[in-house]
């Protein structure tokens, strides 16, 4: 009986410990921070600010080739709303 406690006090916090590390490792790739501190490398594409509007769904402003394009982003895909050529909308 004293065999089954020891491992469990020892093998609980492990298992526990392994579980918020993987749920944490999962939230910072979900969230697409690096995960390595490295240099700062320029993108060719880059989020400016993202808004949920609800489960599965958000809209994004992203920056590419100079340019700011707003996209509908959901679980069905990508959608283009209005880019900055346009003149639909300003991101300040």
């Amino acid at each position: 009986m004293l065999e089954y406690i020891l491992r469990l006090l020892i093998l609980l916090p492990i298992v526990g410990g392994m579980a918020w590390g993987s749920l944490w490792l999962w939230k910072r790739v979900q969230m697409g921070v690096p995960l390595m501190g490295g240099g700062a490398k320029a993108r060719a594409v880059e989020m400016v600010d993202v808004l949920p509007l609800g489960p599965g769904s958000k809209l994004a402003v992203i920056e590419f080739a100079g340019q700011r394009i707003l996209v509908a982003v959901s679980r069905s895909g990508i959608t283009r709303i209005a880019d900055d050529g346009q003149g639909d909308f300003h991101a300040d």
